[in-house]
């Protein structure tokens, strides 16, 4: 280990080389002194000469002495501006700096100057410039705008920043590896990855042809379409997927990673984790959980043909001959995830569905009548809660009509904040899910199979 290398853990640094010039240089002067003392000692004034000369020769030690104490090469421990490892405060910065020689020196001297460290870099090039993405360390006690300022000062434009945490110390190759891993798992994870990859956004999947009918959106580019805050790429299902950043441009870079990770869905094709649960019900009944698709699209017909009309009323508000057209959405892993209850025949007796809506989380739940008030619609619900909360939903809403109370009572039994709004019968329930106690990660992939007791469900 160099010396370099230690003085920056705080051990000790010998300079051994300097320690050997130190003594090469106290054997030469002795030896001249020993010469002087024989050519002058024989002398009639050699004992005062002896005598100066080694008054001479302490004085020079003694200053030697007070000089290496107050002139080191190290500077005094108080004016370091070192802070312990690990303290002060995350963020995250963007700004735009001139393609030119001592730009980003400049930047980072300013950083430099308010003890700012910084983690990590990423450069995003432009046509005219360069975005350079920071993560930074500061003092506690130092304000965004200080950072900000200071920045703009050295030559930075169009500067951006917000808090960071823990999660944005992962360097951004293994980051992404990971978001392509979770989509590679399941594609109801697109979305979500989506908005890890590209911070805060609003992320909207359209299906070629709406289920309520009309026009579809329009068509984008193979290679999709990126205009300063906006991006449109082509869904894999035909669609489109809008990725919106009001606050902050998209830069090329960011467009070519969002478009690697669609590609990399749309070549693996639809997808889920294929894991479930067998539950057995208060009565003595079993039932399966597990992920449904569109490949259950029959098998949920079906189900809606056992329904009664009431039933199909309260889930999908609006005529019974229409429930139909949304399942082929609804069981789309692109626009969420679905949960399907099955019988020890094989039939679907419930169907879970948690949509992404945007910044929002929806949740509706579909029990046919022979299987209502057993636990099955709050098993489901429970279960899409640890879903939810483990996508990093900061809430859920579920529409249903007014007199729909076996919904309201499914969702106070959830035990979590709720908030209601009634307008014209229709009745909107929203949970706050930062007090919900769910499970890291929910077991409904194919690493996992659990056999839960009756106590576990709740009517």
């Amino acid at each position: 280990m160099s010396d370099v290398t230690r003085a920056r853990h705080g051990r000790p640094v010998h300079h051994w080389r300097r320690d050997v010039v130190e003594l090469a240089a106290l054997f030469t002067a002795v030896a001249v002194a020993d010469g002087v003392a024989n050519l002058i000692g024989h002398g009639p004034d050699g004992p005062a000469l002896l005598v100066i000369s080694a008054l001479a020769l302490v004085a020079t030690a003694a200053f030697h002495t007070w000089w290496a104490r107050h002139h080191g090469h190290a500077p005094p421990a108080d004016d370091t501006g070192a802070r312990p490892a690990g303290t002060g405060t995350l963020w995250r910065m963007r700004t735009t700096v001139r393609d030119e020689p001592g730009s980003l020196a400049s930047l980072c001297a300013a950083l430099a100057g308010l003890h700012v460290d910084i983690l990590s870099l990423q450069t995003h090039p432009l046509a005219e410039g360069t975005v350079d993405e920071f993560l930074l360390r500061a003092p506690a006690e130092l304000e965004g705008a200080a950072i900000t300022r200071a920045v703009s000062l050295a030559g930075g434009a169009g500067t951006w920043i917000e808090r960071a945490d823990a999660h944005d110390l992962v360097d951004v190759p293994t980051r992404v590896l990971g978001l392509a891993a979770r989509t590679a798992v399941d594609a109801a994870e697109l979305p979500l990855a989506l908005r890890q990859l590209l911070g805060r956004c609003t992320i909207r999947s359209l299906p070629a042809r709406p289920a309520g009918g009309g026009p579809g959106p329009q068509p984008v580019p193979a290679d999709g379409m990126l205009e300063d805050t906006v991006m449109r790429l082509r869904a894999p299902e035909g669609g489109v997927i809008t990725v919106e950043r009001p606050y902050l441009p998209f830069t090329p870079t960011e467009f070519a990673r969002a478009r690697a990770l669609v590609e990399l869905d749309a070549r693996l094709g639809p997808r889920i984790p294929r894991g479930e649960d067998v539950l057995t019900l208060p009565e003595g009944n079993a039932i399966t959980v597990r992920r449904a698709d569109t490949g259950d699209l029959a098998a949920a017909r079906r189900m809606h043909e056992r329904c009664s009309a009431r039933t199909l009323s309260m889930r999908y508000h609006g005529p019974v001959g229409d429930a139909d057209r949304y399942l082929n959405h609804l069981l789309s892993p692109r626009f969420g995830r679905t949960l399907a209850a099955q019988s020890a025949s094989g039939r679907i007796v419930g169907l879970g569905h948690l949509l992404w809506d945007g910044d929002e989380t929806e949740v509706a739940l579909l029990v046919e009548d022979e299987w209502q008030h057993r636990g099955v619609g709050t098993e489901l619900l429970g279960r899409l809660v640890a879903m939810a909360v483990e996508a990093g939903c900061a809430s859920m809403y579920a529409v249903t009509q007014a007199s729909n109370t076996g919904m309201a009572a499914a969702m106070r039994g959830l035990g979590l904040p709720l908030d209601y709004q009634i307008e014209e019968g229709t009745l909107v329930i929203t949970a706050r899910l930062d007090a919900a106690p769910a499970a890291t990660r929910p077991p409904y992939d194919d690493r996992r199979e659990a056999h839960q007791s009756p106590a576990g469900l709740r009517d």
